[in-house]
């Protein structure tokens, strides 16, 4: 698959601990994308949290940036104005900071792909003029 793609916090959590429900359905995406996958701070600190009882996977996660896995996007101070603006509007749905900044980095980067597992909140997000995201792995193994 070609394109830039943004990755949430569930796949990261997923490819660096073995023992995640997703981690095949993760690794076998992954194997269908060109890396770096575009990611930013509030994502990482989430899933570093989430791995936080696994050092070993936290320093698995950090090193996926010099590896070439990952690509750490800067969020600019313009950018609180509109996460604040995000969070808001998906305030029903228990929109976090993580998935608002990944949605905001769509739009600036002008991209739609995301691999994430959260399909619930995903599939509902909008972007742009209304623009849905795209929704990575197609399917998810139960």
């Amino acid at each position: 698959m070609t394109g830039r793609v943004l990755v949430d916090t569930g796949p990261l959590v997923a490819l660096f601990f073995r023992r995640d429900a997703h981690h095949q359905a993760c690794v076998e995406q992954l194997r269908l994308l060109s890396p770096p996958l575009l990611t930013c701070w509030p994502v990482i600190t989430e899933a570093a949290w989430l791995l936080r009882g696994h050092p070993p996977a936290v320093r698995q996660l950090l090193g996926a940036f010099p590896a070439g896995l990952l690509r750490l996007l800067t969020l600019e101070e313009e950018a609180a104005a509109w996460i604040a603006g995000f969070l808001r509007r998906y305030q029903g749905l228990g929109a976090q900071l993580a998935d608002a900044a990944l949605v905001y980095l769509a739009e600036r980067e002008d991209t739609d792909q995301v691999f994430t597992l959260d399909r619930r909140d995903f599939s509902v997000y909008r972007f742009g003029r209304n623009r849905r995201l795209r929704l990575l792995p197609l399917r998810l193994s139960p």
